[in-house]
This record gives structure tokens, C-alpha cells and sequence, in this order.
């Protein structure tokens, strides 16, 4: 699933290709992509509205259209969006079909039909199901070392639970949780509750090191129109993980075997020796 850098990434990219220009018409081929509004409503809603500009909150792409209106999209585990000309056909899974003015078709296909969009006005938008929960951005002045150490005091579970939780870290998953467990030297099986003052300041500090670094990363790629999903670490093109995914090759820092551990039914990678309990 798409954490905050790819989604980042690809909300920038979306809005320099799709901003100022205008849907003319749009079709939802699939109802539970959009389960709060129906086909027709779908379409009416979206007529003839323009892109005003395309942002991120969390792992959420909005859309802000004119007339006061936002579309909001998750892409889940496998949405994609991409831009095709005319003479291009639809991707055989395509969910929604966005048709622009001045040619070409903004298409979403998502093979395993677990995305997610919502039509709602832009001034109730803070106040969605889908948004309001959300702890603070992880770039944001928000998002201090004072908030994230009360979240920490707060909370029982595993620290790697706790950073996959999007009511306290916004944005971060399996992969950056991981990477940023290892920078800040942190076990992660810890209970965030434990957590020392010093190590709390560390992974507060690395999580916002390992999420800037990959949208850098991204940022360097060449974005291609017709597969915006797949121009961020789907195509080889990846930062080089510290653990993730690196069971049993040597550590980085001290060649020993990179450990996996299951936690919440996800796989946690670490450094034993690293990160030690």
C-alpha cells in the first residue's frame, strides 16, 4: 500500500499535469468505489468542474475542484491513476473515467477494487470520516517532539503498532515504520509507553529523516503521465532500505543478519544488535 511519500509524489504530480485544466465529464464504472454517491450523482457532481489544485492529507489525495467542491481518493493496495491520450484503451480494470477539456482522460483502474473516493463540499472536508481522526502531518510544526511523546505516554501497544496508526502518525506505514525504527536504534517491539526520553526524540527525528529522503528520492524520477503510480518504487527504481525486506542479509552498520518478526499481521524487519531490547 502506498505510504505518505508515494502518495505524496504522486498528488505532485497529478496536480502539474491536471491543474487548471477541466473535466468535462466523468463516469464511475464501479458504485463501491464510491459508495456515498451514486453513478448519475457521480457524474452531475463532477460536470464541467475545474482542477484548482491537487494536495495530500495523510495517505488521501484531494482534488479540489471548483464550486466548493473536493473529490477525496485512496488508492489502497493497488489504485492507480494515469493520464492517456484519446486513441489509448482503458486499463481493464478502470473504476472511473474523468474526461478532460482540452483532450486526453484522466483514468483510475485498481485491480484488486479496494480504492476509495468521496465527493464532499471543501468546507466541510476537515470534518470527514475520513480526515478528522487523522493525527498531525509529520513535517508540520503540529507534529513536535511535546505531541509525539504525549502519544507515546498514552499508548500500551507495540511501538511499531503505534506508528502504523494513522490517529497518531499520519502517513506512515510497514516500510517507513521499519526504516525509521532502525535509524532511531528503537526494538520494535518496545511498548510505546516505555519509550526513554532520548529514543523518543530519535525516532521522532527519523521518521521525518526516512520520509523526507524517499519523497527526495522520488522527486528525482521521471514522471510518466500514463503510469504515475509506477514511476515510485514499483519499477526497481527504489531507495536502497536499510531493513526493509533484507531478512537475513548483514546489517549496514554491523553485518548482522537483518531479523524478521510478525506484528499485527505484518512483517517487521530489524537489526538485533542494532536495536537492541
Amino acid at each position: 500500500m502506498p505510504e505518505l511519500p508515494e502518495v505524496e509524489l504522486i498528488s505532485r504530480s497529478l496536480n502539474t499535469l491536471l491543474r487548471g485544466r477541466q473535466i468535462v465529464s466523468a463516469k464511475l464504472l464501479r458504485q463501491r468505489l464510491a459508495p456515498h454517491t451514486a453513478p448519475p450523482v457521480f457524474a452531475r457532481r463532477l460536470r464541467d468542474r475545474q482542477v484548482n489544485v491537487v494536495t495530500r492529507r495523510g495517505k488521501h489525495i484531494l482534488f479540489d475542484l471548483n464550486g466548493g467542491l473536493t473529490l477525496i481518493v485512496h488508492l489502497r493496495m493497488s489504485g492507480r491513476f494515469s493520464i492517456l491520450p484519446d486513441e489509448r484503451e482503458n486499463p481493464k480494470f478502470t473504476h472511473a473515467v474523468f474526461n478532460l477539456a482540452d483532450g486526453g482522460r484522466l483514468v483510475f483502474d485498481d485491480q484488486r477494487h479496494f480504492g476509495f473516493m468521496r465527493l464532499v463540499d471543501t468546507q466541510a472536508l476537515a470534518e470527514t470520516n475520513e480526515l478528522k481522526k487523522l493525527a498531525p502531518e509529520p513535517f508540520s510544526d503540529e507534529f513536535s517532539i511535546d505531541h509525539f511523546r504525549t502519544v507515546l505516554r498514552g499508548s500500551g501497544r507495540r511501538i511499531k503498532e503505534v506508528l502504523l496508526d494513522q490517529t497518531k502518525v499520519t502517513g506512515v506505514g510497514n516500510i517507513y515504520a521499519s526504516e525509521a525504527l532502525y535509524v532511531a536504534a528503537v526494538y520494535p517491539g518496545i511498548r510505546a509507553n516505555k519509550l526513554t526520553g532520548p529514543k523518543a526524540a530519535r525516532l521522532h527525528e527519523s521518521i521525518r529523516v526516512v520520509l523526507r529522503e524517499a519523497i527526495d528520492f522520488g522527486a528525482k524520477l521521471p514522471v510518466d503521465p500514463e503510469n504515475l503510480e509506477g514511476n515510485y518504487f514499483s519499477s526497481g527504481a527504489e531507495p536502497t532500505w536499510t531493513v526493509y525486506d533484507r531478512e537475513n542479509q548483514p546489517c549496514r552498520a554491523c553485518a548482522t543478519p537483518i531479523a524478521r518478526l510478525k506484528q499485527a499481521g505484518r512483517s517487521t524487519y530489524y537489526c538485533r544488535k542494532c536495536q537492541r531490547r
